[in-house]
């Protein structure tokens, strides 16, 4: 009998914690709209010395 309150209890809790869904999102709350800066922004400047940061290739690693 004991056994069977304490599973009793446990399955309350769990009710109480996961009982039910959470609220839905609305698809517009989720995104957000944001001007795009003419010109490409930030990344449209080259810099050549730096570019091996962001650029990877075997066979200019081993000089081929």
């Amino acid at each position: 009998m004991d056994k069977e309150r304490a599973t009793d209890l446990a399955a309350a809790a769990r009710h109480a914690r996961y009982g039910r869904l959470p609220e839905r999102i609305r698809f517009e709350d989720m995104t957000e709209e944001v001007e795009a800066v003419r010109g490409g922004g930030a990344t449209a400047s080259y810099n050549p010395e730096s570019a091996w940061t962001s650029y990877s290739c075997l066979a200019l690693d081993l000089g081929l």
